[in-house]
């Protein structure tokens, strides 16, 4: 019996020393704390700060670099023959004179005929007329015979200046050879012959096209719906895939008043200066457009903007650097900017770095 009360003792005992320890370790708990936004947190923190939209927006559409059609020859045989040699390749850099081509032609050889004939015709006039004169001043033939005489020598005169000029087209000469030139500076965009090939009187096609890239066109393509929002001056940004880090600027300088049936778009022109040409032919680029919205909203950028259970939200900071969560509106939204209906106006600070983190500890 004793020792059933001495157990029940010791029992009671360590009961007691357990309660306890938990009263102890329930005192000893740190109190959770709020989280607080230090000025030193906010210095390190990416502010921007919402602007005015002046009723401008940024409209994305697609463009594919052109060759300036001011800037650019297409080249045509003047005469049918056989092509001797081709000394340039696609895509080389040639200079305004340089050769691009050599053909043997039957019909330069009658140029040079008619050369060697109207030079032999002229000399003959030009004696006739010297003969006429002294006739005439010496009283042995009439006015009208030395006028006569003078006429034909114009007419002769003429006649070999064409000739001479028929065979000097693109490089003739007198061996039957006719030289293809190229008439400005720029790059062969274009190339439609080889040695060896043979040119039929009949032939339409180009043999070159030369175009000078140190300005290139960027043709935009314009949606239906945007249409009434572009208008030439607008100013344009233009991204490459070759080059994502770089932006080409310039404006619109031209609109075609015109849908295509097949793409039903309209194009827009854009003349963008090419140092380094860097743009090339055939690229496609994208361009965002500072065009006419037709609303005047605040706009900041998408970085700063929160998604939290269907609903948009900034961090603002307020003028006692103090960060609070806004919930807002978005009324329109491009690649890279948000326009604001409601939450924001111009001037306020948002958070744009970190702002998820800072969002889940606020709003605890």
């Amino acid at each position: 019996m004793q020792i059933f009360i001495k157990n029940i003792s010791k029992l009671s005992l360590i009961v007691l020393v357990i309660a306890n320890q938990g009263c102890t370790s329930s005192k000893e708990a740190p109190v959770s704390e709020k989280f607080a936004v230090t000025d030193s947190l906010i210095n390190k923190l990416l502010i921007d700060t919402v602007q005015q939209a002046n009723s401008k927006t940024d409209l994305s559409f697609s463009a594919k670099i052109t060759a300036d059609e001011e800037r650019k020859a297409e080249i045509f045989p003047m005469v049918s023959g056989v092509v001797r040699s081709v000394p340039v390749r696609l895509g080389d850099k040639v200079s305004a004179g340089q050769v691009l081509a050599t053909m043997g032609s039957s019909e330069m050889a009658g140029f040079d005929k008619e050369v060697i004939s109207a030079a032999a015709e002229l000399r003959n006039a030009e004696r006739q007329v010297k003969q006429a004169e002294e006739l005439y001043k010496s009283g042995l033939s009439s006015a009208r015979e030395f006028e006569e005489a003078k006429n034909d020598f114009l007419i002769k005169q003429a006649e070999n200046k064409r000739a001479v000029s028929t065979l000097k087209l693109n490089g003739g000469n007198s061996s039957g050879n006719y030289t293809i030139k190229s008439p400005l500076s720029g790059f062969i965009i274009e190339k439609n012959v080889n040695a060896n090939m043979q040119l039929r009187p009949d032939n339409d096609k180009n043999l070159f096209t030369v175009a000078d890239l140190s300005t290139v066109w960027a043709m935009v393509n314009i949606y239906e719906s945007d249409i009434s929002r572009i208008k030439e001056g607008d100013e344009v940004n233009l991204s490459i895939l070759s080059y994502p880090e770089k932006t080409f600027k310039g404006k619109i300088d031209k609109i075609y008043n015109m849908i295509d049936n097949e793409s039903k778009v309209m194009n827009a022109r854009v003349t963008i200066p090419n140092p380094g040409y860097l743009l090339k032919p055939g690229m496609m680029a994208t361009v965002l457009i500072s065009a006419k919205s037709g609303i005047d909203l605040p706009v900041v950028n998408t970085r700063g903007i929160i998604f939290d259970e269907n609903k948009n939200y900034a961090l603002v900071v307020d003028p006692g650097n103090k960060i609070r969560i806004q919930e807002i509106e978005i009324g329109r939204k491009t690649a890279d900017k948000a326009y604001i209906s409601k939450g924001l106006k111009a001037g306020d600070r948002v958070v744009a770095s970190k702002q998820v983190f800072l969002f889940e500890s606020l709003k605890n």
